[in-house]
């Protein structure tokens, strides 16, 4: 299977339904953000292993999660978890060089290789931090976006603190069986919308 064929197939099921995330996802390829030994499972829709113990999200993952941020140019965003790097490598593409994407990772392994995957496309706009995101990136808040690629057992205070109004934060919420949770920090409090059961490993 090849990138555009992975990337077809996400528009056909309906995961891909933007012109921006169809574009990020045919410019950033998969197959540089998996293992060596994994190579020729690239584009196939499913998670992988990487470093760390942990995994690389199925690429119908990632569409939901880009649809669902409804990213903008020029936004600033921050992911928590980041792991492979992939969706930050995204997230770059669709908020352009005027955006700025942070990411932090509290797995050094994991921290290591989504470094080492994100250089090879040399984003100006993207910093990394080897941290603990419970408790966000305070020092470059407030973001217009903050996703959680690890299941989180509560909505921290300090995401929802680092958010601007209007805003949009989404995490998988749960332990064992998880719901993939969006909110909106609007002026009268705070919206919650549920998207689907998803797994993925936990943030702590």
């Amino acid at each position: 299977m090849k990138l555009e064929e992975m990337v077809r197939r996400l528009e056909n099921f309906g995961y891909i339904k933007s012109r921006q995330v169809k574009k990020a996802m045919l410019k950033v390829d998969r197959k540089d953000f998996v293992p060596e030994e994994y190579k020729d499972l690239a584009y196939a829709d499913q998670p992988l292993p990487i470093p760390g113990n942990v995994t690389i999200s199925a690429p119908h993952m990632h569409a939901i999660l880009l649809e669902e941020l409804e990213l903008k140019k020029g936004m600033k965003v921050l992911e928590i978890g980041f792991g492979s790097g992939i969706l930050l490598a995204y997230i770059a593409e669709i908020v352009g060089k005027k955006g700025m994407v942070f990411g932090v990772e509290i797995n050094k392994q994991a921290f290591e290789f989504g470094k080492k995957n994100l250089e090879k496309y040399g984003y100006e706009n993207v910093k990394i931090f080897l941290k603990d995101g419970k408790k966000g990136l305070p020092e470059f808040a407030p973001y217009d976006r903050i996703v959680c690629s690890a299941a989180a057992k509560r909505i921290y205070d300090e995401w929802i603190q680092q958010l601007k109004t209007n805003g949009i934060l989404i995490t998988p919420l749960g332990t064992h069986y998880q719901t993939l949770v969006k909110l909106k920090k609007a002026k009268k409090g705070i919206e919650r919308k549920f998207i689907t059961e998803v797994a993925f490993v936990p943030l702590e």
